[in-house]
């Protein structure tokens, strides 16, 4: 990753759902927070289905084959994505953040990261900004008093915000046309997607979705919560068995 040589005000995509009462006056927060900020419509993954405009894959597009199905809320979760990164492709943004409409921001961490993105993100950036403490150093890149840029060993899962460069989004739109497992997941697939991700921490960054009504992602309830917790233990041993390496 290499510092910027040219200053460009970054555009900011908030990915809400029209209509969702709870998550707005959030949303709007975030259109006075975030830098350039604009909001996403978010796809409803159900109506997708419905409309046979996409036929999910059941798991086994890639190795690790993924052991669940995937819920009409996901999809449309992917989908959400997929329609931000081209949007950084369309407008020609050398890089933009993306983020979910339950970020919540605490100033002075997520200035220092917002600094770091400043000086390290290019075309070929994907940089999380995760809510969760739980990545582990395979190199660091640069730090801040506390925020820190790293590339991690294994890559974390949900999206609640992240830098996406356009050269990044164009390899994540070609390998996306079909899909077979959440976007998180398939984010840690760096070994298929051929995009190093980055990781900022600590950076500001919290998830509000108890607050605002609870995740807009619903799975059904399941009669095997033993076994289905024994796929998800052995799926995330198997992805990491292949690390990001410097």
């Amino acid at each position: 990753m290499t510092r910027r040589c040219m200053h460009r005000v970054m555009q900011s995509f908030i990915i809400h759902m029209p209509g969702d009462a709870k998550r707005a006056p959030n949303a709007e927060a975030l259109l006075n927070t975030l830098s350039n900020a604009q909001i996403v419509d978010a796809v409803i993954g159900k109506k997708v289905l419905e409309h046979g405009a996409l036929t999910p894959l059941p798991g086994n597009l890639h190795a690790p084959r993924y052991p669940f199905t995937l819920s009409a809320g996901e999809v449309g979760c992917f989908l959400s994505h997929r329609a931000c990164w081209q949007k950084i492709v369309d407008e020609d943004l050398d890089y933009a953040l993306i983020a979910e409409d339950d970020l919540s921001i605490t100033p002075d961490l997520w200035a220092e990261a917002m600094d770091l993105v400043e000086t390290h993100a290019t075309a070929d950036t994907f940089i999380r900004l995760p809510a969760k403490h739980r990545e582990t150093p395979a190199q660091m890149v640069a730090d801040r008093t506390r925020a820190k840029l790293f590339l991690p060993k294994v890559i974390g899962l949900q999206t609640v915000c992240q830098v996406v460069g356009k050269n990044a989004a164009k390899r994540l739109l070609k390998v996306t046309e079909e899909l077979d497992r959440p976007v998180d997941t398939f984010l840690q697939m760096h070994w298929i997607t051929q995009q190093p991700i980055h990781t900022i921490l600590p950076n500001g960054v919290s998830e509000i979705t108890e607050a605002l009504g609870g995740s807009t992602i619903q799975k059904k309830a399941t009669s095997n919560k033993i076994l289905r917790e024994i796929n998800r233990a052995v799926y995330r041993a198997r992805v990491s068995l292949r690390p990001q390496r410097p």
